[in-house]
């Protein structure tokens, strides 16, 4: 009975840590997208110090999330590789593994979505930061003369906005680790030595890896919502107009937009 609740608890503090890395996905891909954001700005006529401040510190928030992020999956999925064989050695009642073997197999799942997901969202922030030092190179911005090799594409946008919704993106996890602020260039390599290190310590197939939703799905909800609220445009704009108890030649079909324009200048 001991060994059973020990294994218990083990898998509800397992499920916890899952639970705090897909909130920590979600908060990455917000604070790395607010940074894209912000980086299709640079060397245009809103570039300037406040711009390049604000990158720093979207910049530095994601670079927290993704050490505490890569430090708790590696520990998810290294710890649970042992785990799988340590049934075949000590062989425990039927009714521990069978109550065991299932949800450590979904939360394994889990986490290696996980990983996948993380994995990608890293590939693409390395691939904005070296856009980032290459605009950054060649608008530097050090003189006051710099600023007129700006490029003026009318944009008239405030990144201020961008910034405040990367500020408000929390870390999942109560306790932050106090991580020093690198530098471009060497954020850069760290992201570099990251991306090895997670293909080193953990052996994740990537295409053994299963999606739990349906492609799309988040743009198909959208579309099909945009698509109830067209037919919904389209009923309030069936006009019937009625002068001296004489109907108008109006095409009462709600996909006829055209006629009831007409009807509502001949009314």
């Amino acid at each position: 009975m001991n060994r059973w609740r020990k294994s218990l608890d083990e898998m509800q503090a397992r499920r916890r840590q899952v639970s705090e890395c897909e909130r920590a996905t979600e908060a990455l891909s917000k604070v790395t997208s607010c940074f894209q954001q912000l980086a299709t700005s640079l060397g245009s006529n809103s570039d300037g110090g406040f711009l390049r401040e604000e990158m720093d510190e979207t910049r530095a928030q994601a670079h927290r999330i993704c050490t505490g992020l890569h430090r708790r999956l590696v520990h998810l999925l290294v710890d649970a590789e042992p785990a799988q064989t340590e049934p075949a050695q000590s062989e425990p009642c039927q009714a521990e593994v069978s109550q065991t073997e299932p949800g450590n197999l979904e939360l394994r799942q889990q986490a290696e979505r996980l990983w996948v997901l993380f994995y990608s969202s890293l590939e693409t922030f390395l691939l904005d930061l070296y856009k980032t030092r290459q605009l950054i190179g060649q608008f530097p911005l050090t003189q006051r003369r710099d600023r007129q090799a700006l490029v003026n594409t009318g944009g008239s946008d405030s990144v201020s906005g961008v910034a405040a919704r990367a500020a408000m993106v929390q870390t999942p996890w109560l306790r932050v680790e106090e991580e020093s602020k690198p530098d471009l260039q060497n954020h850069i390599v760290l992201l570099e030595a990251m991306l090895n290190d997670m293909l080193q310590k953990v052996n994740v197939a990537f295409w053994a890896v299963e999606s739990t939703q349906k492609a799309w799905a988040e743009a198909l909800s959208f579309l099909t919502e945009t698509h109830d609220q067209d037919d919904t445009l389209e009923d309030m704009m069936e006009v019937v107009a009625v002068a001296n108890d004489k109907r108008f030649g109006c095409c009462h079909l709600s996909s006829c937009k055209i006629g009831c324009l007409l009807c509502l200048l001949h009314s």
